[in-house]
Protein backbone atom coordinates (compact mmCIF):
# COMPACT_ATOMS: atom_id res chain seq x y z
CA UNK A 1 0.00 0.00 0.00
CA UNK A 2 1.40 3.31 -0.86
CA UNK A 3 3.20 5.17 1.85
CA UNK A 4 0.80 8.60 1.64
CA UNK A 5 -2.36 6.56 1.56
CA UNK A 6 -1.59 4.69 4.66
CA UNK A 7 -0.96 7.87 6.60
CA UNK A 8 -4.42 8.99 5.26
CA UNK A 9 -5.92 6.50 6.28
CA UNK A 10 -4.14 6.27 9.46
CA UNK A 11 -5.17 9.86 10.47
CA UNK A 12 -8.89 9.45 9.35
CA UNK A 13 -9.35 6.41 11.50
CA UNK A 14 -7.88 8.45 14.57
CA UNK A 15 -10.01 11.62 13.71
CA UNK A 16 -13.18 9.27 13.62
CA UNK A 17 -11.81 7.42 16.87
CA UNK A 18 -11.96 10.59 18.50
CA UNK A 19 -14.86 12.38 17.33
CA UNK A 20 -16.40 8.75 18.24
CA UNK A 21 -14.99 9.80 21.94
CA UNK A 22 -16.36 13.34 22.42
CA UNK A 23 -20.02 12.09 21.55
CA UNK A 24 -19.66 9.43 24.02
CA UNK A 25 -17.84 11.82 26.30
CA UNK A 26 -21.55 14.13 25.80
CA UNK A 27 -23.14 11.33 27.03
CA UNK A 28 -21.98 12.22 30.04
CA UNK A 29 -24.00 15.28 29.82
CA UNK A 30 -27.07 13.05 28.61
CA UNK A 31 -26.61 10.98 32.38
CA UNK A 32 -26.39 14.26 34.21
CA UNK A 33 -29.78 15.74 32.57
CA UNK A 34 -31.51 12.44 32.61
CA UNK A 35 -31.25 12.20 36.09
CA UNK A 36 -32.06 15.85 37.52
CA UNK A 37 -34.76 15.44 35.82
CA UNK A 38 -35.88 12.53 37.23
CA UNK A 39 -34.94 13.50 40.91
CA UNK A 40 -36.81 15.64 43.27
CA UNK A 41 -36.28 19.68 42.96
CA UNK A 42 -34.01 19.55 46.47
CA UNK A 43 -31.74 16.94 45.09
CA UNK A 44 -30.66 18.37 42.25
CA UNK A 45 -27.40 20.31 42.91
CA UNK A 46 -26.17 16.89 44.48
CA UNK A 47 -26.85 14.62 41.54
CA UNK A 48 -25.25 16.87 39.29
CA UNK A 49 -22.30 16.96 41.45
CA UNK A 50 -21.86 13.26 41.62
CA UNK A 51 -22.19 13.30 38.14
CA UNK A 52 -19.11 15.73 36.70
CA UNK A 53 -17.09 14.26 40.25
CA UNK A 54 -17.61 10.81 38.51
CA UNK A 55 -16.11 11.79 35.11
CA UNK A 56 -12.90 13.21 36.72
CA UNK A 57 -12.49 10.29 39.23
CA UNK A 58 -13.01 7.99 36.05
CA UNK A 59 -10.78 9.95 33.96
CA UNK A 60 -7.69 10.02 36.60
CA UNK A 61 -8.47 6.29 37.95
CA UNK A 62 -8.35 5.24 34.44
CA UNK A 63 -5.36 6.59 33.10
CA UNK A 64 -3.63 5.16 36.94
CA UNK A 65 -4.28 1.52 36.45
CA UNK A 66 -7.83 0.61 34.61
CA UNK A 67 -6.41 0.88 30.98
CA UNK A 68 -3.03 -1.07 32.01
CA UNK A 69 -5.55 -3.65 33.48
CA UNK A 70 -8.09 -3.90 30.86
CA UNK A 71 -5.46 -4.06 27.91
CA UNK A 72 -2.46 -5.03 30.02
CA UNK A 73 -3.60 -8.62 30.13
CA UNK A 74 -2.60 -11.80 28.54
CA UNK A 75 -4.52 -13.64 25.92
CA UNK A 76 -7.54 -15.95 27.48
CA UNK A 77 -6.23 -14.83 30.97
CA UNK A 78 -7.92 -14.42 34.04
CA UNK A 79 -5.25 -11.44 35.54
CA UNK A 80 -3.47 -8.65 34.07
CA UNK A 81 -0.01 -9.20 33.72
CA UNK A 82 0.44 -4.89 34.65
CA UNK A 83 -1.52 -3.45 37.17
CA UNK A 84 -0.62 0.44 37.34
CA UNK A 85 1.30 2.64 34.56
CA UNK A 86 0.42 5.05 31.89
CA UNK A 87 1.00 2.11 29.07
CA UNK A 88 -0.51 4.58 26.24
CA UNK A 89 1.54 5.06 23.53
CA UNK A 90 1.38 6.40 19.67
CA UNK A 91 2.87 4.55 16.87
CA UNK A 92 5.65 6.55 14.99
CA UNK A 93 5.62 7.37 11.76
CA UNK A 94 7.97 4.97 10.85
CA UNK A 95 6.05 1.99 12.62
CA UNK A 96 3.02 3.04 11.04
CA UNK A 97 3.92 2.07 7.36
CA UNK A 98 5.90 -0.81 8.34
CA UNK A 99 2.63 -2.26 9.66
CA UNK A 100 1.10 -2.02 6.40
CA UNK A 101 -1.58 -0.31 7.12
CA UNK A 102 -2.37 -3.18 10.14
CA UNK A 103 -1.80 0.09 12.73
CA UNK A 104 -5.02 2.26 11.87
CA UNK A 105 -4.99 5.05 14.62
CA UNK A 106 -3.36 5.98 17.35
CA UNK A 107 -2.61 4.81 20.91
CA UNK A 108 -3.61 8.15 22.50
CA UNK A 109 -7.35 8.02 20.95
CA UNK A 110 -7.85 4.18 21.46
CA UNK A 111 -7.70 5.24 25.63
CA UNK A 112 -9.84 8.54 25.34
CA UNK A 113 -12.19 6.08 23.20
CA UNK A 114 -11.77 4.12 26.49
CA UNK A 115 -11.80 6.42 29.49
CA UNK A 116 -15.50 7.77 27.81
CA UNK A 117 -17.24 4.12 28.55
CA UNK A 118 -15.99 3.71 31.96
CA UNK A 119 -17.39 6.76 32.99
CA UNK A 120 -20.71 5.94 31.24
CA UNK A 121 -20.69 2.69 33.30
CA UNK A 122 -19.92 4.57 36.68
CA UNK A 123 -22.87 7.14 35.50
CA UNK A 124 -25.61 4.36 35.69
CA UNK A 125 -24.70 3.80 39.43
CA UNK A 126 -25.47 7.47 39.90
CA UNK A 127 -29.20 7.28 38.95
CA UNK A 128 -30.17 4.34 40.90
CA UNK A 129 -28.83 4.82 44.35
CA UNK A 130 -30.25 8.77 44.00
CA UNK A 131 -31.82 11.06 46.61
CA UNK A 132 -30.24 8.82 49.98
CA UNK A 133 -26.62 7.77 49.24
CA UNK A 134 -24.04 9.94 50.89
CA UNK A 135 -21.48 12.11 47.92
CA UNK A 136 -18.57 11.42 48.95
CA UNK A 137 -19.02 7.48 49.95
CA UNK A 138 -20.34 7.27 46.36
CA UNK A 139 -17.46 9.28 44.85
CA UNK A 140 -15.23 6.61 47.05
CA UNK A 141 -16.96 3.71 44.92
CA UNK A 142 -16.53 5.42 42.18
CA UNK A 143 -12.31 5.06 42.39
CA UNK A 144 -12.62 1.17 43.29
CA UNK A 145 -15.16 0.59 40.06
CA UNK A 146 -13.37 2.36 37.56
CA UNK A 147 -9.96 1.87 38.78
CA UNK A 148 -10.38 -2.39 39.36
CA UNK A 149 -13.94 -3.37 39.10
CA UNK A 150 -14.76 -2.33 35.34
CA UNK A 151 -11.34 -2.61 34.37
CA UNK A 152 -10.94 -6.11 35.06
CA UNK A 153 -14.49 -7.57 33.52
CA UNK A 154 -13.30 -5.45 30.75
CA UNK A 155 -10.05 -7.55 30.18
CA UNK A 156 -11.94 -10.50 30.24
CA UNK A 157 -13.42 -9.54 27.09
CA UNK A 158 -12.43 -6.57 25.22
CA UNK A 159 -8.82 -7.24 26.36
CA UNK A 160 -8.19 -10.56 25.10
CA UNK A 161 -9.06 -12.73 28.17
CA UNK A 162 -10.59 -16.24 28.39
CA UNK A 163 -14.26 -14.59 28.03
CA UNK A 164 -13.57 -13.52 24.56
CA UNK A 165 -11.71 -16.79 23.94
CA UNK A 166 -14.72 -18.57 25.16
CA UNK A 167 -16.79 -16.62 21.94
CA UNK A 168 -18.65 -14.30 24.29
CA UNK A 169 -19.70 -11.92 21.66
CA UNK A 170 -20.25 -7.93 22.92
CA UNK A 171 -19.48 -5.62 20.31
CA UNK A 172 -20.13 -2.20 22.50
CA UNK A 173 -20.88 -3.08 25.82
CA UNK A 174 -24.62 -4.12 26.64
CA UNK A 175 -22.45 -6.38 29.18
CA UNK A 176 -19.34 -4.65 29.38
CA UNK A 177 -20.55 -1.60 30.23
CA UNK A 178 -24.14 -1.64 30.93
CA UNK A 179 -24.98 -4.80 32.78
CA UNK A 180 -21.50 -3.82 34.84
CA UNK A 181 -22.83 -0.62 36.06
CA UNK A 182 -26.18 -2.11 36.93
CA UNK A 183 -24.97 -4.73 38.93
CA UNK A 184 -22.91 -2.41 40.59
CA UNK A 185 -25.52 -0.39 41.25
CA UNK A 186 -28.04 -3.26 42.17
CA UNK A 187 -25.59 -3.90 45.02
CA UNK A 188 -25.17 -0.81 46.66
CA UNK A 189 -29.35 -0.32 46.55
CA UNK A 190 -29.67 -3.64 48.12
CA UNK A 191 -27.35 -2.22 51.37
CA UNK A 192 -28.61 1.50 50.80
CA UNK A 193 -32.44 0.67 51.11
CA UNK A 194 -35.14 2.33 49.60
CA UNK A 195 -36.03 6.16 50.12
CA UNK A 196 -38.60 7.38 52.93
CA UNK A 197 -42.12 7.00 51.65
CA UNK A 198 -41.38 5.13 48.75
CA UNK A 199 -43.05 1.79 50.00
CA UNK A 200 -45.76 2.19 52.65
CA UNK A 201 -46.07 -0.62 55.72
CA UNK A 202 -49.38 -2.18 53.81
CA UNK A 203 -46.98 -2.69 50.32
CA UNK A 204 -48.44 0.03 48.53
CA UNK A 205 -46.17 1.70 46.03
CA UNK A 206 -45.99 5.28 46.38
CA UNK A 207 -44.75 7.02 43.26
CA UNK A 208 -42.01 10.34 43.55
CA UNK A 209 -42.00 12.14 40.55
CA UNK A 210 -38.83 13.98 38.87
CA UNK A 211 -39.13 17.77 39.12
CA UNK A 212 -38.36 18.58 35.30
CA UNK A 213 -39.68 16.50 32.89
CA UNK A 214 -38.17 18.66 29.77
CA UNK A 215 -34.54 17.96 31.83
CA UNK A 216 -34.89 14.23 31.66
CA UNK A 217 -36.70 14.58 27.79
CA UNK A 218 -33.24 16.54 26.95
CA UNK A 219 -31.00 13.98 28.58
CA UNK A 220 -32.33 11.27 27.01
CA UNK A 221 -31.93 12.87 23.17
CA UNK A 222 -28.22 14.03 24.10
CA UNK A 223 -27.88 9.96 25.36
CA UNK A 224 -29.35 9.06 22.04
CA UNK A 225 -27.62 11.01 20.19
CA UNK A 226 -23.49 9.95 21.97
CA UNK A 227 -24.97 6.84 21.46
CA UNK A 228 -23.88 6.75 17.86
CA UNK A 229 -20.60 7.49 18.75
CA UNK A 230 -20.78 4.46 21.51
CA UNK A 231 -21.63 1.99 18.72
CA UNK A 232 -20.64 3.52 15.53
CA UNK A 233 -17.17 4.04 17.12
CA UNK A 234 -16.84 0.38 18.27
CA UNK A 235 -16.10 -0.48 14.68
CA UNK A 236 -13.00 1.55 14.93
CA UNK A 237 -12.09 1.70 11.32
CA UNK A 238 -14.01 4.01 8.93
CA UNK A 239 -11.48 4.20 6.18
CA UNK A 240 -12.92 1.96 3.65
CA UNK A 241 -15.69 1.02 1.74
CA UNK A 242 -16.53 -1.92 3.88
CA UNK A 243 -16.31 -0.34 7.29
CA UNK A 244 -17.81 2.90 6.31
CA UNK A 245 -20.82 1.25 4.76
CA UNK A 246 -20.91 -1.01 8.68
CA UNK A 247 -20.57 2.32 10.42
CA UNK A 248 -23.78 3.68 8.27
CA UNK A 249 -25.62 0.41 8.85
CA UNK A 250 -24.76 0.62 12.67
CA UNK A 251 -25.87 3.96 13.06
CA UNK A 252 -29.09 3.44 11.18
CA UNK A 253 -29.52 0.02 13.33
CA UNK A 254 -28.91 2.54 16.58
CA UNK A 255 -31.80 4.96 15.60
CA UNK A 256 -34.40 2.66 14.78
CA UNK A 257 -34.04 0.46 18.12
CA UNK A 258 -34.26 3.64 20.00
CA UNK A 259 -37.31 4.47 18.15
CA UNK A 260 -38.71 1.08 18.86
CA UNK A 261 -38.15 0.63 22.14
CA UNK A 262 -39.57 4.08 23.02
CA UNK A 263 -42.68 3.56 20.67
CA UNK A 264 -43.46 0.07 22.46
CA UNK A 265 -42.50 1.53 25.65
CA UNK A 266 -45.16 4.56 25.39
CA UNK A 267 -48.03 2.46 24.50
CA UNK A 268 -47.50 -0.26 26.52
CA UNK A 269 -47.62 2.04 29.32
CA UNK A 270 -50.73 3.33 27.74
CA UNK A 271 -52.36 -0.23 27.63
CA UNK A 272 -51.10 -0.80 31.19
CA UNK A 273 -51.62 2.10 33.10
CA UNK A 274 -54.09 4.55 30.98
CA UNK A 275 -51.56 7.61 30.67
CA UNK A 276 -49.21 7.65 27.86
CA UNK A 277 -46.02 8.06 30.84
CA UNK A 278 -43.13 10.06 29.44
CA UNK A 279 -40.98 8.52 31.89
CA UNK A 280 -41.27 5.22 30.33
CA UNK A 281 -40.91 6.58 27.26
CA UNK A 282 -38.03 7.67 28.09
CA UNK A 283 -36.41 5.01 29.46
CA UNK A 284 -37.72 2.62 26.71
CA UNK A 285 -35.51 4.56 23.96
CA UNK A 286 -32.77 3.78 26.37
CA UNK A 287 -33.64 0.39 26.70
CA UNK A 288 -33.75 0.16 22.76
CA UNK A 289 -30.41 1.35 22.81
CA UNK A 290 -28.86 -0.82 25.39
CA UNK A 291 -30.39 -3.85 23.48
CA UNK A 292 -28.78 -3.02 20.23
CA UNK A 293 -25.14 -2.08 21.64
CA UNK A 294 -24.24 -6.15 22.06
CA UNK A 295 -24.68 -6.40 18.65
CA UNK A 296 -25.58 -3.43 16.04
CA UNK A 297 -24.36 -4.05 12.70
CA UNK A 298 -25.83 -7.62 12.28
CA UNK A 299 -29.86 -6.50 11.63
CA UNK A 300 -31.55 -5.46 9.19
CA UNK A 301 -33.55 -2.23 10.01
CA UNK A 302 -36.60 -3.51 10.52
CA UNK A 303 -34.73 -6.62 12.84
CA UNK A 304 -33.09 -3.62 15.17
CA UNK A 305 -36.31 -2.08 15.33
CA UNK A 306 -37.90 -5.17 16.89
CA UNK A 307 -34.86 -6.01 19.18
CA UNK A 308 -35.41 -1.93 20.41
CA UNK A 309 -39.20 -2.95 20.76
CA UNK A 310 -38.54 -5.71 23.03
CA UNK A 311 -36.29 -4.03 24.98
CA UNK A 312 -39.07 -1.21 25.71
CA UNK A 313 -41.58 -3.78 26.50
CA UNK A 314 -38.67 -5.09 28.97
CA UNK A 315 -38.31 -2.10 30.74
CA UNK A 316 -41.40 -1.42 31.69
CA UNK A 317 -42.41 -5.02 33.17
CA UNK A 318 -38.95 -4.54 34.82
CA UNK A 319 -39.69 -1.28 36.42
CA UNK A 320 -42.65 -2.79 37.73
CA UNK A 321 -40.73 -5.54 39.19
CA UNK A 322 -38.38 -3.65 41.05
CA UNK A 323 -40.92 -1.74 42.45
CA UNK A 324 -42.72 -4.80 44.03
CA UNK A 325 -39.75 -6.68 45.23
CA UNK A 326 -38.77 -3.06 46.60
CA UNK A 327 -35.60 -2.56 45.06
CA UNK A 328 -35.97 1.82 45.03
CA UNK A 329 -34.59 2.91 41.73
CA UNK A 330 -35.58 6.41 40.81
CA UNK A 331 -34.22 6.58 37.53
CA UNK A 332 -34.76 2.79 36.23
CA UNK A 333 -31.06 2.69 35.68
CA UNK A 334 -31.19 -1.39 36.69
CA UNK A 335 -33.88 -2.22 34.64
CA UNK A 336 -32.74 0.28 31.27
CA UNK A 337 -29.16 -0.79 31.61
CA UNK A 338 -29.00 -4.48 33.34
CA UNK A 339 -32.25 -5.95 32.89
CA UNK A 340 -32.51 -5.09 29.26
CA UNK A 341 -28.66 -5.68 28.98
CA UNK A 342 -28.99 -9.31 29.33
CA UNK A 343 -31.62 -8.82 26.85
CA UNK A 344 -29.22 -7.28 24.69
CA UNK A 345 -27.05 -9.78 24.86
CA UNK A 346 -28.96 -13.08 24.61
CA UNK A 347 -30.77 -11.56 21.36
CA UNK A 348 -27.19 -11.75 19.29
CA UNK A 349 -27.90 -15.24 19.03
CA UNK A 350 -31.02 -14.07 16.72
CA UNK A 351 -28.56 -11.99 14.53
CA UNK A 352 -26.59 -12.82 11.86
CA UNK A 353 -23.47 -13.26 14.03
CA UNK A 354 -22.32 -16.44 13.38
CA UNK A 355 -20.14 -16.78 16.32
CA UNK A 356 -22.65 -16.16 19.02
CA UNK A 357 -23.61 -18.91 20.96
CA UNK A 358 -26.46 -19.51 23.67
CA UNK A 359 -23.64 -20.94 25.69
CA UNK A 360 -20.70 -18.34 25.28
CA UNK A 361 -23.48 -15.19 25.95
CA UNK A 362 -24.93 -17.19 28.88
CA UNK A 363 -21.22 -17.35 30.31
CA UNK A 364 -20.41 -13.83 29.87
CA UNK A 365 -23.85 -12.87 31.29
CA UNK A 366 -23.10 -14.84 34.64
CA UNK A 367 -19.23 -14.05 35.12
CA UNK A 368 -19.76 -9.93 34.41
CA UNK A 369 -22.75 -10.10 37.08
CA UNK A 370 -21.02 -12.21 39.57
CA UNK A 371 -18.39 -10.55 39.63
CA UNK A 372 -19.45 -7.40 39.43
CA UNK A 373 -22.37 -8.00 41.94
CA UNK A 374 -19.78 -9.64 44.53
CA UNK A 375 -16.63 -6.96 44.24
CA UNK A 376 -18.99 -4.33 44.56
CA UNK A 377 -21.30 -5.47 47.20
CA UNK A 378 -18.14 -6.00 49.46
CA UNK A 379 -16.66 -2.34 48.68
CA UNK A 380 -20.01 -0.91 49.56
CA UNK A 381 -20.08 -2.80 53.00
CA UNK A 382 -16.80 -1.77 53.72
CA UNK A 383 -17.80 1.74 52.92
CA UNK A 384 -20.81 1.25 54.74
CA UNK A 385 -19.10 0.01 57.76
CA UNK A 386 -16.45 2.35 57.41
CA UNK A 387 -18.49 5.95 56.69
CA UNK A 388 -21.67 5.56 56.37
CA UNK A 389 -23.40 5.26 52.49
CA UNK A 390 -26.50 6.62 53.74
CA UNK A 391 -27.45 9.91 54.57
CA UNK A 392 -29.75 10.56 57.95
CA UNK A 393 -33.61 11.08 58.10
CA UNK A 394 -33.80 14.37 58.81
CA UNK A 395 -31.20 15.53 56.27
CA UNK A 396 -33.07 13.00 53.81
CA UNK A 397 -36.34 15.05 54.63
CA UNK A 398 -34.36 18.12 53.47
CA UNK A 399 -32.70 17.29 50.89
CA UNK A 400 -29.43 16.22 49.36
CA UNK A 401 -28.46 19.73 48.17
CA UNK A 402 -28.78 21.20 51.58
CA UNK A 403 -27.01 18.57 53.34
CA UNK A 404 -24.42 17.82 51.08
CA UNK A 405 -23.35 20.94 48.91
CA UNK A 406 -24.95 23.48 50.81
CA UNK A 407 -26.47 24.85 47.21
CA UNK A 408 -30.10 24.45 45.94
CA UNK A 409 -30.53 24.02 42.46
CA UNK A 410 -33.56 26.29 41.95
CA UNK A 411 -32.91 28.72 44.94
CA UNK A 412 -35.91 31.23 43.53
CA UNK A 413 -38.57 28.87 44.46
CA UNK A 414 -37.54 27.64 47.53
CA UNK A 415 -37.20 30.87 49.30
CA UNK A 416 -40.27 32.25 47.91
CA UNK A 417 -38.84 34.89 45.71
Amino acid sequence: MNSDIIEIKYALDTFYFLMSGVLVMWMAAGFSMLEAGLVRSKNTTEILTKNVALFSISCCMYMVMGYAIMYGGSAGGFLPDVWFGNIIGNASTEEVLASGGDTYYSGASDFFFQVVFVATAMSIVSGAVAERMKLWAFLAFAVVMTGFIYPIQGMWKWGGGFLDVAGFQDFAGSGVVHLCGATAALAGVLLLGARKGKYSAEGKVNAIPGANMPLAAIGMFILWMGWFGFNGGSQLIVSNITDANAVSDIFVNTNAAAAGGLIAALVLAQLLYGKADLTMAVNGALAGLVSITAEPLAWTGGAATLVGAVGGVIVVFSVKLMDSIKIDDPVGAISVHGVVGIWGLLAVCFSANDSATLVGQLTGIVVIFAWTFVTSFIVWSILKAVMGIRISQEQEFEGCDIAECGIEAYPEFSSGK
